[in-house]
């Protein structure tokens, strides 16, 4: 679901594809043992890229825009806005948590996912995505939809674990090893997980919107479960589990448990969970291994709040071409994950979680920046630290001829 604010990009925009393509990383291999944290930070850092909402191009128009804002603004704004935070982020992974594509507005909803995705391949950056409740309204069935992500270049998703019956597709888990020539090497000292949240209830007395179900929370815990006694009791045993994150598109009730002094960010909509609590924020909790959740789909909600011990965290909207807020910015998460440096200056286990956003104004401001778990606090994570950087006026959509 989405909120606006737009503005007039510094370069035109054929020159920042250009930049992009050209400065681009190699080439990714593929494969979930790829990812791995960096040597000369001891990071790894994802972006989260929720509800651009992308149709077809240029002649797909922005919504909930001032007027003056309106001429000239499309899912072309979506596309230059990735570029941007791309370049200045350099992430290790994109993250596209669902509502990636509106297929009702999409003439072709394979072409209309190319687009969407093409400034994380052109970057060459490893990205992965889930579903949401609007990508399969086009062209294409969910399942294709979701087989269509998983086929594309420097892709990661997965479309379900093999060797067992699971609803949805685009359940499926990543490892990220540490760093490359330490103990940890071969060890996955972040677990990422990826779950299809639905589209709306399929069962026709229960109204509203879909839910993890039974089978895909029964695959969670067991792969939270492999994943923990691998890491505490192969070699390099290690006392304590890898702490593990969590993606999908629709929220879980409990995102309404917040109130205002409880939580970073803003909350300027309703949460829109399922009318049924499915119990997965009960299954994420008896893991023992996730310290933070990431949805979209309620576009103008950015906040995240914590619960026992678990921070769930809104994205905000990303795209264009959504419901929205004339006035408030486009946004992207980012999730620093920072190891830490034993005093033989090898990088060990993961230290500490921190997050931030972007804005999509003229200078990309960083804002609400957190840390969403620490180490040294048993899970409870710190306090807050709120940042609310002053954010530019708002500017005119950039006016392009370009596809």
């Amino acid at each position: 679901m989405a909120h606006l604010g737009l503005r007039r990009f510094p370069p035109p925009l054929m020159v920042l594809l250009f930049l992009a393509t050209a400065a681009g990383k190699e080439e990714y291999g593929g494969g979930s043992g790829g990812l791995r944290f960096r040597r000369e930070g001891g990071t790894f850092k994802v972006l989260q890229v929720a509800d651009m909402h992308f149709g077809d191009g240029r002649s797909t128009p922005c919504e909930d825009v001032l007027p003056a804002q309106q001429r000239g603004c499309s899912d072309l704004n979506t596309t230059a806005f990735l570029y941007r935070v791309l370049r200045a982020e350099d992430p290790d992974l994109v993250v596209f948590t669902g509502d990636n594509i509106y297929g009702a507005d999409s003439s072709d909803a394979a072409k209309s996912m190319d687009a969407a995705i093409a400034p994380a391949i052109a970057m060459k950056l490893p990205w992965a995505a889930v579903l949401g409740n609007h990508d399969q309204e086009g062209t294409l069935s969910r399942e294709s939809v979701m087989r269509h992500l998983v086929g594309m270049k420097n892709s990661l998703s997965g479309l379900n674990p093999e060797g067992i019956k699971i609803d949805g597709y685009g359940n499926y888990n990543l490892e990220v090893g540490g760093v490359e020539g330490t103990l940890l090497a071969n060890k996955s000292v972040l677990n990422l997980y990826f779950l299809d949240s639905g589209d709306y209830s399929t069962v026709w007395w229960i109204p509203g919107y879909g839910w993890i179900k039974a089978s895909q929370q029964a695959w969670f815990r067991q792969t939270s479960s492999d994943l923990q006694k691998r890491y505490t009791t192969e070699e390099p045993t290690q006392k304590e589990p890898a702490p593990g994150l969590v993606y999908f598109h629709i929220p879980v009730p409990e995102f309404g448990s917040f109130t205002a002094s409880s939580f970073t960010g803003v909350k300027q909509e309703g949460i829109s969970s399922p009318s049924i609590n499915s119990g997965f924020f009960t299954t994420m909790l008896e893991s023992g291994d996730v310290k933070a959740a990431f949805i979209g789909h309620d576009h103008i909600n950015d906040f995240c709040g914590k619960l026992s011990g678990i921070q769930l965290c809104y994205d905000g909207g990303f795209g264009y071409h959504a419901y929205g807020k004339a006035g408030w910015s486009w946004r992207a998460r980012v999730v620093s994950v920072q190891l830490e440096k034993a005093e033989s200056g090898e990088w060990r286990g993961v230290k500490s979680i921190k997050t931030w956003k972007r804005l999509d104004d003229q200078h990309l401001t960083t804002i609400d920046s957190e840390v969403l778990w620490n180490r040294g606090s048993n899970g409870k994570g710190l306090s807050p630290v709120h940042v609310h950087d002053a954010v530019s006026g708002i500017h005119n959509c950039i006016n392009t001829e370009y596809e």
